[in-house]
């Protein structure tokens, strides 16, 4: 008999939100455009749960041109409009607006020569840091740190609790619950 796999408790029981667990939360992502579609995605999350928006993550990424920045930073009050009237997605104004914004940003970044991906990982110079499996963060000081960076480069939806959640699904903070399968999995 297969023993069940233990994970960490917020992965509950949806199959939906169990893969994502075990495939992709924590998992480090090195790639400039998914890290910014991630962070664009904790956006949305704000106030809501993360598994709405696994449930929504396709028709977003439908709705936002598979998060392509030089596509998104040209949407105008035409595709605000259009995606105001999507019931697949969240449909905040606000959020909506913050991610064009964080595309034009995104793209502002690499026109200057810095890639997103390093910018995200320098914060740790490149290195994953390992939780004790033990302790649960909202936010710690370097999601402060990180948080006002980027508010300060223009990124809005970037609380230090939105940014160590995204974190902890791009893998900069391995964050597994000590008797989950994935702890220190990597």
């Amino acid at each position: 008999m297969t023993k069940p796999k233990i994970r960490c408790s917020w992965a509950g029981s949806d199959p939906l939100y169990a893969d994502y667990h075990d495939t992709e939360w924590g998992v480090p992502l090195r790639d400039s455009r998914m890290l910014w579609e991630q962070l664009m995605l904790e956006g949305f999350q704000a106030g809501l749960s993360w598994i709405t928006i696994l449930r929504k993550r396709e028709n977003f990424r439908k709705a936002f041109k598979h998060f392509d920045p030089a596509k998104v930073a040209r949407f105008t009050e035409k595709d605000i409009e259009r995606l105001l009237g999507d019931e697949g997605i969240i449909r905040s104004r606000a959020k909506i607006e913050a991610t064009i914004q964080g595309a034009k940003i995104y793209l502002d970044m690499q026109a200057k020569g810095e890639e997103f991906a390093d910018y995200c990982w320098s914060f740790t110079q490149g290195k994953v840091l390992r939780g004790d499996g033990k302790t649960v963060h909202a936010q710690t000081p370097l999601s402060t740190t990180i948080s006002k960076d980027m508010k300060k480069r223009g990124f809005k939806f970037v609380g230090p609790t939105i940014v160590y959640a995204w974190m902890q699904a791009v893998g900069i903070v391995d964050d597994h619950a000590q008797a989950c399968f994935r702890f220190n999995a990597r």
